[in-house]
């Protein structure tokens, strides 16, 4: 009998689980985030910070600084004017959608690509950075390009939740892929030889090459990676307002004074097809 009431008890638990985490999606999903931001003059953005060129933190100021972070401050400043302020919050690759979801942040500007797959889950605005997938190898290194990875033995490293990892599947599927937690891990297993090469999108990996002068950007692009905004579900003021925003920047040059900014002495990173 004492069985018995244990399993009641643990069943009415559940369910009064479920129902309280389906009242918090609900209402989430009911606020609008627009007008709360607009109210608060701030937006919460969820960003990389170990993202060299997008985001990433400087230890000397604990200040983070990229392109992402300057354009979020400028679609901020657009959409709320002069005394809006931006609010950064640190997600991965593997974290950003749930903290979007759980509403701990209004939107996701964090090298995310647009896919259908993910648009199931959130709305992207149109894109802001239209990048590609590449490979980072160390100097003198016989990988060349993708198709010298699609062998048995062959170990590519990622990061895990990333579009990239997927990819891997399609172009080198005879070569295993050990996913790490972020570009900084994958890195160090790069550099202690775990893997033979490092794969994302080719403009981080800019980034890390810039930071690593022993390593290099190979092979071209084997993918094509538009960069959009994220945001929740039934939020289409927002993503609107956003998508104006992103025009506004594009229009008056700050869109191309930020990629000079961050990408224009970048080695093997063409500026000029970049610009909008």
């Amino acid at each position: 009998m004492k069985k018995y009431w244990r399993l009641i008890s643990l069943s009415a638990l559940l369910i009064m689980t479920v129902l309280t985490l389906s009242a918090c999606s609900s209402s989430i999903s009911k606020k609008d985030v627009l007008t709360e931001d607009m109210r608060s003059q701030r937006i919460t953005w969820g960003v990389k910070t170990d993202t060299r060129l997008f985001g990433l933190e400087n230890i000397r100021t604990g200040k983070l600084e990229g392109f992402e972070i300057d354009l979020a401050t400028a679609l901020t400043k657009k959409i709320l004017g002069p005394n809006g302020k931006p609010t950064f919050v640190p997600v991965t690759s593997g974290t950003r959608v749930p903290l979007l979801k759980n509403g701990n942040i209004d939107a996701i500007m964090a090298t995310m690509t647009i896919t259908p797959e993910r648009a199931k889950q959130v709305d992207f605005t149109h894109s802001y950075f239209d990048a590609g997938q590449s490979l980072l190898v160390r100097k003198g290194s016989p990988i060349k390009n993708i198709n010298d990875l699609n062998k048995r033995g062959a170990v590519i490293l990622g990061v895990a939740g990333s579009n990239s990892v997927k990819n891997v599947a399609k172009f080198a599927p005879k070569a295993r892929v050990l996913q790490l937690s972020d570009y900084a891990q994958a890195m160090t297993a790069l550099k202690s030889k775990q893997g033979d090469a490092l794969t994302t999108d080719n403009g981080i990996l800019y980034g890390m090459a810039a930071e690593n002068p022993g390593y290099e950007v190979v092979g071209g692009n084997f993918t094509k990676e538009p960069y959009g905004i994220a945001v929740n579900k039934n939020q289409e003021r927002f993503r609107k307002k956003l998508n104006w925003a992103l025009k506004e920047v594009e229009k008056d040059g700050t869109y191309n004074r930020l990629l000079l900014k961050w990408f224009g002495d970048v080695k093997g990173f063409n500026y000029q097809e970049m610009k909008r």
